[in-house]
């Protein structure tokens, strides 16, 4: 959490100056302008200097082996590298490594089903049997693609029978976006990784790829470990394992970097990938999630997003050694990634993730002080 004290010094501070660059009927617009841009400036120094103080201390606190990044629309706030990517042979972590995102890649599978729905392929309405056979039977009849890509189609493991009725409830199911990735491949007529490949090349995402199309033994791939920087085993077939039954690449496949997961947000929710009826429907609250790491939320279509201030896009991934976690905040365009590629799973998961939750508590804390100057700006403005 950011300290109060340290907060309320730039709250004051960044206040006094608003007031101070407060029009009035005698200045002209090129002095507005001036004013505006030094406010800006200033605006972007607070962030930097309050991130590098609050995220580097996570960083220090928890000897966090993997990669932090920060940026606002296009300019980077923060960034730091630190540990391993191969223990064994102290390969650093660098801008270039690639890291497994885990279940971040549920917003991939979603993006391209909604594409299929803007070309007229399928609607997200339409029941899943309509497209799979293996839905045709009154177990699974009723489902709905709308309701597994939100998670309330009671589905949990493919053959099972349902944990409750279609659309009564939240049940997060990995099998039923590795189902979504069949259905994108019926409609589409081609393997699932040709058409990520495609999404990818779609949004500017160069160094990102799916488990079982990663062939580039020259790229920096992360390997995944499970204990600690002292005592660690390495997670055996990375990349490849994503690709099995038990994991799935449209659930959680993707192999991408901190650069292409901001290149990914901006794309996304500046419009680029899908248009913005479809963009309101990706990102609606459709269902609610009580996460076990960050609590009570909304859930949309592969993405998760605050119930209060701020708002919020974000989801958490996880695979064997590789904890992720990507944030936008549609307000300031501003992404917040955390990746790595170790992890002490005897500890649990909220240890796993403690630096992650941090860090998001750090990153809303700000967005709710810069939304609080956005609003008293606003009404010196009008004075």
């Amino acid at each position: 959490m950011l300290k109060k004290t340290f907060s309320s010094f730039f709250i004051i501070y960044f206040l006094s100056l608003l007031i101070s660059c407060k029009q009035n009927h005698q200045e002209t617009r090129t002095a507005t302008v001036d004013k505006q841009a030094i406010i800006d400036s200033t605006v972007i120094i607070f962030e930097k200097s309050l991130l590098k103080n609050q995220i580097d201390s996570v960083f220090k606190k928890y000897q966090f082996n993997g990669t932090v990044a920060v940026f606002k629309d296009s300019v980077e706030l923060y960034r730091r590298n630190q540990g391993f990517s191969d223990f064994r042979n102290q390969v650093r972590i660098d801008d270039r490594t690639i890291f497994a995102i885990g279940s971040v890649s549920k917003q991939f599978t979603a993006a391209l089903i909604l594409l299929q729905m803007e070309q007229g392929k399928l609607n997200v309405e339409d029941k899943v049997s309509k497209y799979l056979p293996e839905f045709r039977h009154k177990t699974y009849e009723n489902i709905t693609i709308h309701q597994l890509l939100n998670h309330t189609s009671g589905l949990n493991i493919m053959g099972e029978k349902l944990r409750f009725k279609s659309g009564t409830d939240f049940l997060y199911s990995n099998d039923g976006f590795n189902v979504l990735g069949k259905v994108v491949e019926k409609v589409t007529g081609k393997p699932f990784d040709e058409n990520m490949s495609e999404l990818f090349k779609k949004a500017g995402m160069d160094h990102s790829f799916t488990g079982t199309s990663f062939k580039n033994t020259e790229e920096n791939f992360a390997g995944a470990y499970l204990g600690n920087g002292k005592v660690y085993e390495k997670v055996k077939n990375m990349p490849e394992r994503l690709g099995s039954k038990a994991i799935g690449i449209p659930a959680g496949g993707v192999l991408s970097t901190i650069v292409d997961l901001h290149q990914w947000n901006s794309a996304l929710y500046g419009g680029k990938i899908l248009n913005n009826e479809t963009l309101r429907k990706f990102e609606a609250k459709s269902a609610e999630r009580h996460h076990p790491i960050f609590g009570k939320m909304g859930y949309g279509y592969g993405i998760m997003a605050n119930t209060g201030k701020p708002d919020a896009f974000f989801h958490s991934g996880y695979v064997k050694g590789s904890p992720s976690l990507n944030i936008f905040y549609p307000k300031t365009k501003t992404s917040v990634i955390i990746l790595s590629n170790i992890a002490d799973e005897e500890k649990g998961k909220g240890s796993i993730f403690r630096p992650h939750a941090e860090i998001k508590s750090i990153a809303d804390d700000l967005e709710n002080i810069l939304s609080s100057m956005d609003a008293d700006k606003q009404k010196q403005m009008k004075m």
